[in-house]
């Protein structure tokens, strides 16, 4: 599930960087490795795809590197309603570069990303985090300022956290954190559920005994400070 922060402003992304290329659907799931489901989908929640911007060491002057050569800006425009991670993960995995991506719907659009990593032999894509609705006519604030296209990449994301990183964290890192505490919530519910039902006094202590450890895990994972840092 998408995590939401609604403070986080739409860029003004660089005139330079234009790209403005529409691109068949079919290219993101002509290959076979996509389920009919997500196909399906995509026809129908998905209007158009249009590789708005790129951004590049020719188009911003900032140099790239082997893991972020360069950012991508995609807008998906929506058939009226929204679409789903699962359509925005399929063309992630589509194309070997970081994706921001912009979805609209009518006049409301919001900015949406997933940390990319672009080790071994595909890419990894982590949580989507996403701002809220915005109108889309709303005023644009300039890019963060960076050295490179890592860099601007993870200020980029990092915008779009609902969180605090750490100090010292990388937004990889971060991303992973929150995959955690996600899985970490769903076993605490899980254990919760279990307890509710089970008749056994002996049975309900040793859960009981799991849900305060589970608890005491997500307190660690969700923390800016953890307690290592005394």
């Amino acid at each position: 599930m998408t995590e939401e922060i609604k403070t986080t402003a739409l860029y003004r992304w660089p005139a330079a960087a234009r790209f403005g290329r529409v691109v068949p659907k079919t290219k993101f799931y002509e290959h076979g490795n996509v389920r009919a489901a997500i196909r399906e989908k995509f026809v129908d929640d998905i209007r158009r795809i249009t590789w708005a911007y790129k951004l590049a060491e020719s188009t911003t002057r900032l140099k790239g590197t082997d893991a972020v050569p360069e950012i991508q800006v995609f807008t998906v425009e929506t058939k009226g309603g929204d679409v789903g991670d699962d359509l925005l993960a399929a063309i992630d995995n589509s194309v070997h570069f970081p994706i921001i991506f912009e979805v609209s719907r009518g006049d409301e659009v919001r900015m949406v990303a997933a940390h990319k990593a672009l080790d071994g032999t595909g890419p990894k894509v982590g949580a989507y985090f996403t701002t809220a609705w915005l109108h889309a006519d709303a005023s644009r604030v300039t890019l963060p300022t960076a050295i490179d296209l890592p860099t601007l990449y993870e200020s980029l994301v990092t915008t779009l956290l609902p969180f605090a990183l750490r100090r010292g964290e990388s937004v990889s890192a971060a991303t992973g954190r929150m995959d955690r505490a996600h899985t970490v919530e769903r076993e605490i519910a899980r254990l919760e559920r279990r307890l509710r039902n089970e008749p056994q006094f002996n049975r309900k202590v040793q859960l009981r005994h799991q849900l305060l450890e589970r608890s005491a895990e997500l307190d660690e994972l969700t923390s800016v400070r953890p307690k290592t840092e005394g």
